[in-house]
């Protein structure tokens, strides 16, 4: 591994570690869109590091699944949750069986 490749491996590391705490404090904040965003980044950079470590078929499907398709489903599911709230209905049984 050259210097470079070992720079840039730190400086994602760190990008990760940073993205992992905003992560964290916007949980603890309540603020889960940011939560949310903060957690696909870090996804998103560790996909970058599997492709600095010559693993092109493992960074895609991080970038995929791990930072797209996770990130999705977490809005998705935030939106339910909200729309449920604001209507006052529950859906833990009966209306789908």
């Amino acid at each position: 591994m050259t210097v470079l490749m070992t720079a840039m491996s730190i400086v994602f590391c760190s990008a990760m570690i940073g993205a992992a705490l905003v992560a964290i404090h916007a949980r603890n904040g309540q603020s889960l869109p940011i939560a949310i965003l903060a957690a696909g980044l870090v996804s998103l950079f560790a996909s970058v590091l599997f492709l600095i470590l010559a693993a092109p078929d493992v960074a895609m499907t991080e970038a995929a699944i791990g930072s797209g398709l996770t990130t999705f489903l977490f809005f998705f599911v935030l939106a339910r949750i909200r729309a449920s709230a604001q209507s006052g209905t529950s859906h833990s049984g009966g209306e789908y069986d």
